[in-house]
């Protein structure tokens, strides 16, 4: 048998491209968010099933039985029904579990019509394991847990498994084998081994490392439009949303670093660490000169200060940011902090100091102007949130005027720097140095002073989470201009910073709401 290894690579050289569980589920989040919902994806796997089968196999001669289970891959397994009875194909659907435990909508929607059809399909119910019949027909198809399988399979899943198993007949898998990891290619305690898997979109990347359990691998499309990977939507919030457990303590949540403020700037630190506990994180510390930090603490209680000695930031800080940084999970350089000469030394220094800690970092403002002069490849996660000016300065050059060019030169110089850059603007443009998301999301209103800084904030919050900066900074664009449509919806253009920072957690609830 090939190792893990060696499949993947031959995965690489046949051009097969993989994909992991929770990527397909973001591309789903997105495809519904484009206007593509669940149930047409739904319909077009169970579609796909139901003519591969009536491919291969002959309706006066094959009997069918799918097990399905309560959730969206039983939902795919109900649809294949239908299509294959309308194929005159002799169907039986045997449910694994009882109609009321169907919760996704789109499953339930496709029982209801399922089990209306009283002539055309037969419908077994076997809520607990003693009621599973033996699997009768030609073709058994598993539409049991599919890519949600995690962990060892329990009762009734587990009997329904074994039993196929012991069939001689054609082996179907919708999405993944029933009992295999779908990323990882392990298997707890039981899998079903199938002689044929139909996967959705892309092969899940742990297929290929359990080839005795897929059999033939077909690779089919559902209709999940390109710019559901293009463009950014709830589904990349989706990836970079923290879950918090019932059992976590302060700080397990994110602990972020704002370094910025001056003697003319105070409000800019304090609305970037205020929009990133509106985001989840647990902790926002404002290191930031003296008076400033003394104002800011006035401001809101929720913040804690480090203070600075002197007006504006200077070496004089850094031990202090020394020890910060011990603390905290990220750091975001440059709301608010001035050009003075000692400031942009400063910044120099610290942005060594932060490497030799390894703490992810995000530029913006005036850090991100600091750092132009000495721009370079840094040892650790880097977001840069330029607007155009900030961006010209960063990259030494304009870009062109039409997006997609604009979006190929903002690629490009994040390659060179191997950083993330996020190039603010009516649509903001995204990349890592390979690929390039466009985020629509946002209104004119948004010209208003502060609102980069509530940005910075939110895509500070996902980086102190843990996750990677493109996650990160796409997670966090959509976030703030979903929370600065919600206050135009209210309030028309007359909106300010402060108001998107109330707003943060609507966002991120409205565009969870669905999962």
């Amino acid at each position: 048998m090939q190792t893990n290894t060696q499949a993947l690579i031959d995965m690489k050289e046949s051009g097969i491209k993989i994909i992991s569980s929770q990527d397909m589920k973001a591309l789903e989040l997105n495809s519904s968010y484009l206007g593509v919902s669940t149930l047409q994806l739904m319909e077009n796997a169970g579609a796909e099933v139901a003519r591969f089968v009536s491919s291969r196999f002959d309706p006066k001669k094959a009997k069918v039985m799918i097990f399905a289970g309560i959730g969206g891959n039983g939902g795919d397994g109900f649809v294949a029904a239908r299509h294959l009875a309308s194929r005159d194909f002799n169907t039986t659907v045997v449910l694994i579990g009882s109609p009321d435990e169907i919760k996704n909508p789109a499953a339930k929607t496709n029982w209801n019509a399922l089990s209306r059809m009283t002539r055309s399909v037969r419908v077994q119910i076997s809520p607990d394991s003693k009621l599973i019949p033996d699997p009768k027909g030609e073709v058994i198809i598993d539409a049991l847990l599919g890519t949600s399988s995690s962990g060892p399979l329990r009762t009734p899943i587990l009997e329904a498994v074994e039993k196929i198993n012991q069939m001689k007949s054609f082996l179907v898998a919708i999405d993944c084998p029933t009992g295999l990891n779908a990323d990882s290619g392990s298997v707890e305690n039981v899998a079903v081994k199938a002689d044929m898997t139909i996967t959705f979109h892309r092969a899940k990347s742990g297929l290929m490392k359990a080839r005795k359990y897929i059999g033939e691998l077909v690779e089919v499309s559902i209709g999940i439009p390109p710019e559901a990977e293009l463009f950014v939507g709830p589904g990349d919030l989706y990836l970079a949303a923290r879950r918090r457990k019932k059992t976590s303590h302060k700080g397990d949540n994110g602990r972020l670093l704002v370094v910025g403020g001056s003697e003319t700037f105070i409000g800019a630190p304090a609305l970037v660490a205020t929009a990133a506990l509106r985001t989840g994180i647990d902790l926002a510390y404002v290191a930031t000169p003296e008076k400033v930090a003394h104002d800011i603490s006035s401001m809101s209680p929720d913040l804690i200060t480090i203070k600075l000695e002197g007006k504006n930031l200077s070496s004089r800080a850094l031990s202090a940011i020394e020890a910060a940084l011990s603390k905290v999970d990220a750091v975001v350089i440059g709301p608010g902090l001035g050009l003075e000469r000692e400031t942009v030394d400063a910044v120099e220094k610290i942005v060594r100091m932060v490497e030799d800690r390894g703490v992810p970092m995000l530029l913006d403002a005036d850090g991100l102007k600091a750092f132009a002069n000495v721009k370079r490849r840094l040892k650790v996660p880097l977001v840069c949130t330029p607007h155009i000016k900030e961006y010209e300065m960063l990259a030494g050059t304009s870009p062109p005027d039409e997006i997609m060019s604009k979006a190929e030169h903002v690629r490009k110089e994040a390659k060179k720097l191997g950083a993330v850059i996020l190039l603010k603007g009516p649509v903001d443009i995204i990349s890592d140095g390979i690929s390039v998301r466009f985020n629509f999301t946002g209104n004119p209103g948004m010209t208003v002073g502060g609102t980069g800084d509530t940005l910075s904030g939110i895509v500070g919050a996902f980086l102190s989470q843990g996750n990677e900066p493109l996650k990160a900074a796409t997670a966090g664009a959509f976030v703030n201009g979903v929370a600065g449509d919600l206050v135009a919806a209210e309030k028309g253009y007359h909106l300010v910073a402060s108001d998107i920072v109330e707003k943060i957690p609507k966002a991120i609830e409205d565009a969870l709401s669905c999962l």
